[in-house]
């Protein structure tokens, strides 16, 4: 995931998501900021079309980086922190041998 072309998107929507309502305006969450952003509020955001923002969403899901939520008919991205730093020391710890 973090050696492919798009790898320094995912890491920038990494860091969006550490502080949803600075980088997400109100009118694009309809819900708190802890329950996430949704693909077509990212997909404003980078300036793709929706589909292309759920591609990255699923991704870094799936690997375990971000938490899913469905409220509705809509879907909801958050960071995992604890996931996060999990990795996090993984690479660390690869990177000290």
């Amino acid at each position: 995931m973090l050696r492919t072309p798009v790898a320094g998107r995912r890491l920038e929507i990494l860091e969006w998501l550490k502080e949803p309502a600075l980088h997400f305006p109100a009118r694009r969450r309809t819900t708190s900021p802890e329950h996430g952003v949704t693909a077509g509020a990212l997909a404003h955001k980078l300036g793709v079309r929706r589909k292309a923002a759920e591609v990255h969403l699923d991704l870094l899901a799936r690997v375990g980086l971000l938490r899913v939520r469905k409220v509705g008919r809509r879907t909801y991205y958050r960071r995992d922190e604890v996931r996060i730093a999990e990795v996090a020391r993984l690479f660390e710890k690869g990177w000290q041998r």
